[in-house]
């Protein structure tokens, strides 16, 4: 193809005048090469076009709500049919009791279902209702773990505008360190209403990493002993590992789990499900939003779950996802390079050896869109059920050349200015 972004850097330049920083929040592509699109056009099944009209095989799926597609067609007809009754009224319609009923016959440890629009709203539910039916303040959480952008969670590299006060009660354990937790829950004896946990380390800018059982047992054992409630924030990677809560794959059923960008397939809803015990501290606290019970996305939540549960979405993704990791694997040895994928084929990430600042990452994820395939070059990514295998071909002739590419030039590479400072944040978090 033709790559160009003339008219990307008009439209930059345009919400420079309107919008701070031009863009804002894990959209923003300031930090990324400057090749990147901040604008789209359209998506249909693995493919997105920029503004430009560049076409690429994706692999970031809007972040990861994009599980079956974009544009699934049965998804779609299930929105347009509950848009021709309504969407936001002045109650939610038949369809939210239907899709909480779905849901919990699909999650295993779930008794119930409470609806909203954004992860970080899933989490900070969770964290609120863990209060309430605890009756504690402090919050476990792993170090560097992303449960959104509140200001009790919100990254730390990004937290301006946020006070000591407002995580004064979330305290930190080494994910993966079951006696880092326990220290944890002793320093704070009794006062602690919540541990939190992600399905996988999938931290930015790190090499994912898989749950340790022993890790695992051990959060749900101290919890039990302490009366404290298991919170496993599947947000991520709900649906993507399991027809279940992730944890699920290692027998650990949580007291309350977090759900979003997947389950309505990139329309805006997300989730909170919970255990029985849990259910009477659920309905006691006040969470609403004029939003969070639109018809439109349950009815898209239906659906989406309904394909979950009957079809083989799942194994399409996994397949996709090892013959991409097995094709690099194989590109990158043959021009010399030493590739690291982590974390479960079907999110991916990929970073070079020996290549601390990035240059080598950044160069070859721009050399990749030039050549009509969208991979990350420090978040973690997505593949979802409508990459086929002629989906991946295409993206490998992709990666082949940039491998090529970056070959030629890999002594001349600078490394990216936009990054360092955030890298050295990090060093020193």
């Amino acid at each position: 193809m033709v790559w160009s972004n003339q008219r990307n850097k008009a439209l930059q330049e345009r919400a420079q005048r309107v919008i701070p920083g031009g863009m804002y929040g894990h959209m923003s592509t300031g930090l990324l090469p400057q090749e990147f699109p901040q604008f789209f056009q359209r998506g249909k099944g693995c493919r997105i076009w920029d503004a430009d009209g560049n076409e690429y095989v994706d692999f970031m799926c809007a972040y990861g709500p994009s599980l079956l597609g974009y544009n699934d067609p049965q998804v779609d007809a299930a929105a347009a049919a509950q848009q021709k009754l309504g969407d936001a009224l002045n109650g939610p319609g038949e369809v939210m009791v239907e899709l909480a009923e779905a849901f919990v016959s699909l999650v295993s440890h779930a008794d119930w279902a409470m609806f909203c629009k954004n992860g970080t709203d899933a989490t900070t539910m969770a964290m609120v209702t863990a209060r309430a039916h605890t009756g504690r303040r402090v919050i476990l959480a792993a170090k560097d773990a992303y449960h959104g952008a509140d200001p009790w969670c919100v990254p730390a590299p990004r937290s301006k505008g946020t006070l000591p006060e407002d995580r004064a009660h979330v305290a930190y354990y080494e994910y993966n360190n079951a006696q880092s937790l326990a220290d944890a829950m002793k320093a704070h004896a009794g006062d602690v209403a919540a541990v939190f946990a992600v399905p996988f380390r999938h931290d930015v800018f790190r090499d994912q990493e898989a749950p340790d059982l022993e890790y695992a047992a051990a959060a749900r054992r101290l919890c039990d002993e302490t009366g404290a409630l298991l919170v496993v924030d599947d947000i991520r990677a709900g649906f993507r590992q399991a027809r279940d809560c992730s944890w699920s794959l290692m027998g650990i059923e949580p007291d309350l789990s977090c759900w979003g960008k997947c389950f309505a397939n990139g329309h805006p809803i997300s989730a909170l499900l919970g255990a029985e015990h849990v259910r009477e501290a659920a309905r006691s606290i006040f969470v609403t939003g004029s939003f969070w019970f639109s018809a439109v996305p349950m009815a898209a939540g239906i659906e989406t779950l309904r394909q979950i549960r009957d079809t083989d979405y799942l194994e399409r993704l996994q397949s996709a996802g090892q013959a991409l990791r097995e094709g690099l694997a194989r590109q990158a040895a043959t021009h010399g390079f030493a590739l690291r994928q982590s974390g479960p084929a079907q999110m991916p990430q990929i970073f070079f050896d020996e290549d601390p600042d990035f240059r080598i990452g950044y160069a070859w994820t721009a050399e990749c869109l030039k050549h009509g395939a969208y991979f990350h070059p420090y978040h973690n990514m997505f593949l979802s059920a409508a990459h086929t295998p002629a989906d991946i071909a295409r993206a490998l002739e992709a990666t082949d050349q940039a491998f090529e590419a970056v070959r030629r030039r890999r002594d001349a590479l600078q490394p990216a200015p936009q990054i360092r400072p955030v890298l050295d944040l990090l060093a020193r978090a």
